[in-house]
Parts: C-alpha cells; structure tokens; sequence
C-alpha cells in the first residue's frame, strides 16, 4: 500500500500512525490537529510557535512527550493549580489519560510525540478581544 512507511521518514513533517492491527501507516502532516486513529500517531514536529489549540486531551491512553531539542513547559492540569513540567533536551513526560495539558514553548524546539486514538479534544483558542 503506498501509506505504508518504506524507508526514511522525517517525523518533523510526517505523522506515523501504529494502528492496534499492528499495521504502520504514514499520515501526511496538515494544519491543524493530527489526525485520530485507533492506535496511537507518532510525530516530531519542529515548533517556532504554540500549538493552535489552548489545550489538549487524550482518553483513550497516555501521551508521551519527549523533547529533542529547545526548551518546552508542559502545562498539566491534573492539580490545581495545574502543574508545570520543564524540559530539558533528551527529557520526557507522561501524560495522563484524560488530562488536559498544553505545551509552552520557550524557545524554538522540536518534541516527539507519542499519541493515543482514536479519541481526543481540542480547546478552541480565544477570540481576539473575548476572555
């Protein structure tokens, strides 16, 4: 099949999805979220902005955050206040099933992420002038 991963690939710019039939399947990168499938999406996206979203959650299973390179928060609200997680190149967290988070860029960075599907929530972020 021609989504199927076949040598190299950049996951700065290319999603790989690890389905739960064990197949691997390349999903072509778009603005926006990462698509949802059942089983969990894999990618390394090279970050000069926060993500378009002012948070994130994931119910179907934990995400892994591993950060390449840069320097990252990662905002966890599972406590309240909600936690903050610093980063350091070759660092990782965990987030947990069902928690909201967001990731704050310090600096331009790259962070491999490990996502579970098919479900999941954005939250919208404000309106200029509203909040």
């Amino acid at each position: 099949m021609s989504d199927r991963p076949r040598g190299t690939i950049d996951l700065a710019r290319t999603i790989v999805g690890l389905q739960r039939d064990g197949d691997a399947r390349r999903i072509e990168s778009r603005p926006g979220p990462p698509p949802r499938i059942d089983g969990f999406t894999i990618g390394a996206p090279r970050m000069t902005r926060e993500p378009p979203h002012a948070g994130e959650m994931h119910p179907d299973g934990d995400e892994l955050l591993f950060l390449v390179s840069g320097r990252v928060t990662v905002l966890l609200e599972d406590e309240d206040p909600p936690r903050r997680v610093a980063l350091a190149p070759g660092e990782a967290v965990i987030v947990p099933r069902g928690v909201w988070h967001r990731v704050l860029l310090g600096e331009p960075s790259q962070l491999l992420h490990i996502t579970p599907g098919p479900g999941g929530a954005h939250r919208p972020l404000p309106r200029d002038g509203a909040g």
